[in-house]
């Protein structure tokens, strides 16, 4: 390879090599400083998170609107659908609706919003205009915004695998509570058999 200046610096109370000027670089170092050892494992957390995000979108370049638009929107066709279930399955289709709400429900908390207030404005812009999927909560100036607009996005990989995370979860801890809801019944059921078995045979050796 090629390297315009390679040099060893001192860097706080560590000797680095610093190897700059290259063509075409398929690796390069980020060096984080800060006063403080905390600020600088803040900053490393942050920069991570960025790189992460970068890396997703390169991977599947797709994005949507944050501030929890996409959950709002996500509730309101569930709702839809639920309408059309009927029966004890559309609380179960409407309960999942309610589940994905709890993000912009919790944006607007940390806000120091009024959760109920901005959720009920967030489903009429929804509902009522064709393009409200864009809308989300626009937690500096505290109102619902259009996000496209004010540059607020997210990857589509990331929200996907937070949605099939939660739904396996779910999943996972209704599948224990019916094993262990099972395992109890049977060993009810058993006990009761046994007990009936020891009167049976106590009052056959009475007979006797």
């Amino acid at each position: 390879g090629f390297a315009g200046l390679v040099e060893e610096r001192r860097v706080g109370d560590e000797k680095m090599v610093f190897v700059e000027q290259c063509k075409n670089p398929r690796a390069v170092s980020i060096l984080i400083r800060g006063g403080f050892e905390r600020l600088v494992d803040e900053a490393e957390r942050n920069l991570t998170d960025a790189l992460s995000v970068v890396s997703d979108v390169i991977e599947e370049p797709y994005v949507l609107p944050g501030g929890g638009a996409p959950e709002m929107e996500v509730a309101k066709v569930v709702r839809q659908f639920a309408a059309k279930v009927g029966g004890r399955e559309q609380y179960a289709v409407e309960a999942f609706a309610n589940a994905v709400e709890v993000i912009p429900k919790t944006l607007a908390e940390n806000a120091g919003l009024d959760a109920v207030d901005v959720l009920t404005e967030l489903r009429h812009i929804h509902e009522s205009k064709e393009d409200g999927w864009k809308y989300g909560i626009n937690a500096f100036t505290g109102k619902v915004s259009d996000m496209w607009a004010i540059d607020v996005i997210e990857p589509l990989t990331v929200k996907l695998q937070a949605l099939k995370a939660a739904v396996e979860a779910a999943t996972m801890v209704l599948r224990i509570d019916e094993i262990i809801a099972a395992s109890k019944l049977e060993t009810g059921k058993g006990e009761e058999k046994k007990e009936g078995g020891e009167e049976e045979s106590k009052s056959g050796s009475s007979l006797d």
